[in-house]
């Protein structure tokens, strides 16, 4: 096997193992949307003017209106993340597959 052939593998598994991260954050964030999607429901459903919310390992009595801001605002960043990751997992497939194109032309050469 050659030099090149060789970086070429370890451009590949460097590719697979960062789509592997990528796809783990996004996994999360999904999960994460997913929860603040259910728990701006709940809130709109109450007609209760405060309610607590988890801080670290605390509970919090804050305004109704304050945790729908709070929640609104990081569902927004989350959405913005998940975006980013996408592109990045769209980019990475796209290098992967043009890895692996050159790896299927150099590997008949080389037995």
């Amino acid at each position: 096997m050659q030099k090149e052939d060789v970086q070429l593998l370890q451009q590949a598994q460097l590719y697979s193992q960062q789509m592997q991260n990528v796809v783990a954050q996004r996994t999360a964030i999904v999960l994460e949307l997913n929860e603040i999607k259910k728990s701006l429901e709940e809130l709109g459903k109450t007609d209760e003017k405060y309610v607590y919310k988890l801080s670290g390992a605390i509970l919090i009595k804050t305004e109704i209106e304050k945790a729908k801001k709070d929640l609104e605002e990081k569902k927004e960043s989350l959405e913005l993340r998940l975006k980013t990751l996408e592109r990045q997992e769209e980019k990475l497939k796209e290098k992967l597959e043009e890895l692996r194109t050159k790896l299927i032309k150099v590997k008949p050469s080389s037995e």
